[in-house]
């Protein structure tokens, strides 16, 4: 009768453990649900869930994470990304996305020791050397980022876009030419990624097409027009083609999405300079020169809003 009941108690004992596996693996397939209709909060719930069946669910945690990007709550989604890799400290894909949101978050050192670590995981995935190279070029080394995106981008040739990072890297370095080669070859592999265009239109820029720059932004923009850069440099390009009203507007829309991005604000300096107004130009200008000195057009404008 002991043997019975001891044989019983086993056997429930395994069904509470399905029973447990079955519940938690619903409220994670819940919680996905609800990210594919972009529904994050709801998502983060059912995750929650899971985690209070199994407090050691690294994939919960994980993806509690992307819900909490998709709500750009950068801090919540590194405590959770760094509760998975301390789960599963070889979790791969929590490493690369907790790198990622480093750098979106400012903490690119912290980014950097992701990035090695991929590395020391699998030097053989182009991720690894994706975060290198992003890392490299958040801290102004660029010829270490270009020789990680291209070590990337030789492990997985058909990814456009990584050689539009080459390409970015290349532009940065005054290699125009260059830069125009890996925006060929990823076009010819994408030619529907936005980035391309868009930075082919900065190329442009620079060799003074302003007409052709204006072509290629509105195509990036007519692909993706969720990106403000894009608002702002459209703006930059009418302005050096004198149609400053138009131009403003569109830096407006860029400063209304993103009202930090120094480059919309240096562009809308450029514009009170460009119409005579010295008050409002150096209202813009005079805390960029002293903030990013370095930045192209800043000192050049700040002169002539001076010398209104």
């Amino acid at each position: 009768m002991n043997l019975r009941i001891s044989i019983l108690l086993i056997a429930l004992w395994i069904v509470g453990c399905d029973s447990l596996e079955d519940k938690k693996g619903r409220f994670l397939l819940k919680g996905n649900e609800k990210l594919e209709e972009n529904d994050p909060k709801s998502a983060i719930g059912f995750y929650q869930e899971a985690i209070r069946i199994d407090s050691l669910y690294a994939d919960a945690y994980f993806n509690k994470a992307m819900a909490h990007l998709r709500l750009n709550q950068l801090e919540e989604a590194i405590l959770d990304l760094s509760k998975s890799i301390q789960i599963r400290p070889d979790y791969f894909e929590a490493i690369f996305q907790r790198g990622i949101t480093y750098l979106d978050n400012g903490e690119f050192y912290k980014a950097r020791e992701d990035a090695n670590r991929l590395v020391g995981l699998n030097a053989e995935d182009w991720k690894s050397h994706f975060l290198s190279g992003l890392v490299f070029e958040k801290l102004r080394n660029f010829p270490e980022a270009l020789a990680a995106f291209e070590k990337a981008s030789n492990l997985a040739p058909q990814n456009s876009d990584l050689l539009v990072n080459t390409a970015t890297i290349l532009f940065y370095q005054k290699q125009f030419d260059q830069a125009k080669i890996k925006l060929e070859e990823a076009e010819k592999i994408n030619p529907s990624e936005p980035n391309l265009h868009n930075l082919r239109s900065m190329i442009l820029f620079e060799e003074k097409e302003y007409q052709e720059a204006l072509n290629s932004v509105e195509k990036a923009l007519s692909l993706d027009n969720r990106q403000p850069y894009f608002y702002n440099n459209k703006g930059l390009y009418l302005l050096f083609l004198d149609q400053t009203e138009e131009a403003l507007n569109w830096i407006n829309q860029s400063i209304q999405m993103d009202s930090k991005n120094p480059f919309a604000l240096r562009n809308k300096g450029i514009y009170y300079v460009m119409t005579g107004d010295k008050v409002s130009a150096l209202s813009y200008l005079s805390d960029l020169a002293k903030n990013y000195p370095d930045m192209e057009l800043v000192q050049e404008y700040y002169q002539k809003a001076q010398a209104l």
